[in-house]
């Protein structure tokens, strides 16, 4: 199937926020959560809408959770690897050039079957739950490390900045069997990935790694940053690799290192793309959802009451957090035949935007869905995606932010906001960029 790219109107930013096409492409409006006026206009009144917004190439907006779940399972009929995420026309464009394809990476969340699949194996069993239980001596320990660091502070902290960047970040590099010492780096990287269009963050990413050899300043260039930035991260894991394949250990670089497709070792482009999304997704939007959701039982105390009072309530918790951060907004697809979805005729070659935060605020499945339940039932909250691109490390997800609540709730005596948080500029990953809170603890 062709990819075509139209020359685009205006470059980005250039948005005219009168216009709900426009919107839903708009990092801001992701960021102050207006998107949410047109979710929800979107999902009453056309929820399968096209979408003509300036500087991007046309595309069906998906926001009601039956329609999302619909594309989601029908991996064969909606692919992947075409189109992954909302980017201008003019980004696709100028990687389409640069590398000879529509991505930088070739990971998990890129590829369709049968390679989608093939690696995908390679780490399956590595994920499952029966798995994960020998991992959690270590990361209630890490757990616990933040929540002491915490109480060390005195009172007062930006619990993202503090605590929920951190630790996460700390159980990937572990299982990831790296040192500490890269931390920085790493979360660097992180942040650039996914908070390139806000300021704060890439200024922040910067000062936590002053002296440690960051990347020089911005080339004015998107494009070039990220393709500098995926450099950077092939260069690291590729030494990661040669080392694993020399000297194997038990983590899970040395599966990624000697992963095995038809008889051959993975491609070097895809097992760094393995790197990546493991230490990438694994880590920024555990953190955003870890952030999000304790925001909430602040605002909310008699949900923090019920909680501390019944910790057999911590896993309906953390799937009400996910769904209220939904910290991965939207994911592409791309229709490979002609077909019909919610009334619309769907043609071979059309692009399909799965808005997963309107999803988890329909109305149609979820009650109150703008209210925030700890006990909340069901919840089929569709944030790690649906059919065979559903979230790999979704029972690591779960595990870390229980693990987390259960060393943190305990110790609170009292929490409250200490000023008025804000969300990273960003419309494919996001979350808390800040979090001010005071606090007496235990």
């Amino acid at each position: 199937m062709a990819t075509a790219f139209a020359d685009p109107v205006m470059p980005f930013p250039g948005f005219d926020r009168a216009s709900d096409d426009n919107i839903l492409v708009n990092p801001e409006a992701t960021a102050d959560e207006s998107v949410h006026a047109v979710y929800t206009r979107l999902r009453d009144e056309d929820p399968v809408h096209w979408c003509e917004p300036t500087g991007y190439r046309p595309f069906w907006a998906v926001t009601r959770h039956a329609d999302i779940t619909t594309v989601s399972k029908a991996n064969s009929k909606f692919i992947n690897s075409h189109r992954t995420y909302l980017a201008p026309a003019e980004a696709e464009k100028w990687t389409l050039d640069t590398v000879g394809d529509t991505h930088l990476f070739r990971s998990l969340v890129d590829l369709d079957d049968p390679l989608h699949m093939k690696l995908r194996r390679l780490t399956h069993d590595w994920f499952l739950p029966a798995n994960l239980r020998k991992l959690e001596p270590m990361i209630s320990a890490v757990a616990k490390d933040h929540v002491d660091r915490m109480a060390a502070l005195g009172g007062a902290c930006d619990f993202v900045n503090e605590v929920a960047l951190f630790y996460p970040l700390r159980v990937i590099m572990r299982i990831l069997g790296v040192p500490e010492s890269d931390e920085p780096m790493m979360l660097r990287m992180t942040q650039e990935m996914f908070g390139a269009q806000d300021p704060d963050v890439v200024a922040r990413s910067k000062l936590i790694t002053q002296g440690i050899g960051a990347l020089s300043g911005s080339s004015g260039n998107p494009q070039v940053d990220l393709f500098k930035l995926a450099q950077e991260y092939f260069a690291y894991f590729g030494a990661i690799t040669a080392d694993r394949r020399a000297h194997p250990r038990d983590d899970l670089s040395t599966i990624i290192a000697n992963g095995m497709v038809d008889g051959a070792p993975i491609g070097d482009r895809e097992a760094m793309s393995y790197y990546v999304i493991t230490a990438t997704a694994g880590h920024d939007t555990t953190s955003s959802t870890a952030a999000g959701g304790f925001e909430q039982l602040i605002r909310n105390p008699e949900q923090l009451a019920k909680l501390q009072a019944d910790p057999s309530l911590l896993p309906s918790a953390v799937e009400e957090m996910i769904r209220w951060v939904t910290p991965v907004k939207h994911f592409m697809r791309t229709a490979t035949e002609d077909t019909e979805l919610g009334g619309k005729q769907i043609k071979a070659g059309d692009g399909l935007c799965l808005f997963y935060w309107s999803g988890n605020r329909d109305e149609r499945v979820f009650a109150d869905p703008f209210k925030f339940k700890v006990d909340r039932s069901p919840n089929p909250q569709t944030a790690f995606g649906n059919g065979v691109h559903m979230c790999l490390g979704l029972h690591l997800a779960r595990l870390e932010i229980r693990l987390l609540l259960a060393e943190l709730l305990p110790r609170i005596e009292a929490v409250e906001l200490a000023g008025e948080p804000k969300n990273s500029i960003a419309n494919f990953v996001s979350g808390r960029k800040t979090l001010p809170i005071r606090y007496r603890m235990r």
